[in-house]
């Protein structure tokens, strides 16, 4: 099993590891286009006025122009400790056993918008970059990394893949027709019965979900698979519309 995790705006800065070597991190096919992008961006960064306007940063965040020049050489840490927030904090990797850390780097990318989608223990700078954003000098986000991600994902072979991405990201890079897959919405059911998505519980219920499968490490190939492991494990989940699945929170 394949699980992709949207980032994280926020993130925690330094790090212990060397620079980026984008040549390590998985999907290697993907080189030239982190080379395009991780070059646009830096480049960018080299006027603070504009860099500002493209990232749409506020006067207390002009210091993430500075971080984005030195993408290249800035220190690193694991991507799944890179990234703060709510899902992250739910997943709170840093206290998982080895065994279930080297779970997550088997089982677990995250989508990067500079990188595109980087194992969970792949070693990356600090970065500020969204899915939105229109770099000058290259086309949409959207077109540097659809097809791209798409066709990198399908190359590695998956057995199935549980999308957890908010749309955003799912735009940078769709999961092959091709691939067995499912996209897991975050649900309420109402005294009503009606069935409503969630937004800050979303990020919540999709980080405990991965610290879960984690700390269980399920031999998981399908979404039916995926539905008898959550009702073993207490979790309410149903089929939804086609190539979806309710988790409820």
């Amino acid at each position: 099993m394949l699980i992709l995790l949207p980032p994280s705006e926020t993130k925690r800065a330094g790090g212990s590891g060397a620079p980026l070597d984008v040549s390590a991190l998985a999907l290697p096919g993907l080189a030239p286009q982190r080379a395009a992008t991780l070059d646009a961006l830096i480049a960018l960064s080299a006027d603070d006025e504009l860099a500002a306007r493209v990232l749409k940063l506020g006067p207390t965040q002009r210091d993430q122009v500075a971080v984005n020049r030195e993408l290249r050489t800035a220190p690193t840490m694991p991507a799944v400790d890179r990234y703060t927030g709510v899902l992250f904090d739910a997943l709170d990797a840093a206290s998982l056993d080895p065994t279930s850390r080297r779970w997550l780097g088997r089982h677990v990318l995250v989508h990067s918008a500079p990188l595109g989608p980087v194992g969970a223990l792949d070693a990356i700078p600090a970065y500020r970059l969204g899915a939105g954003a229109r770099l000058p000098g290259l086309p949409a986000l959207t077109t540097v990394w659809a097809d791209a991600v798409s066709t990198a994902i399908a190359g590695a072979e998956p057995s199935f893949v549980l999308d957890l991405r908010s749309e955003a990201y799912v735009a940078l890079g769709p999961v092959a027709g091709t691939v067995p897959s499912v996209y897991v919405r975050v649900v309420s059911g109402g005294a009503d019965g009606a069935v409503r998505a969630l937004n800050h519980f979303n990020k919540h219920a999709k980080g405990a979900l991965v610290r879960r499968l984690a700390s269980d490490r399920p031999r998981i190939g399908s979404a039916r698979g995926f539905l008898r492991w959550a009702a073993s494990a207490g979790l309410e989940a149903r089929a939804g519309a086609r190539g979806e699945i309710e988790l409820f929170a």
